[in-house]
């Protein structure tokens, strides 16, 4: 689990292509932390409150939700 570095996650956000917030999370969470795996991911947003509302407004509720929405998405 890492703490999301909110300021480097808006510079990555300015140069995303992408328009929905959440793939650019992911998308940045791959890249600037190197975390790939969905159970780091998910513990990594639920500890933190943005990502605690991001997974709760996609009824992200544990790291096998997570794996089937990163499933769905790529």
């Amino acid at each position: 689990m890492v703490r999301i570095n909110w300021e480097q996650y808006k510079e990555y956000k300015r140069h995303s292509h992408k328009e929905d917030n959440f793939e650019i999370l992911l998308d940045f969470l791959k890249s600037f932390y190197n975390m790939t795996n969905p159970y780091d991911v998910y513990d990594s947003l639920a500890a933190d409150d943005l990502g605690q509302m991001m997974l709760g407004k996609r009824d992200i509720t544990d790291a096998e939700d997570m794996e089937n929405y990163l499933f769905r998405v790529k």
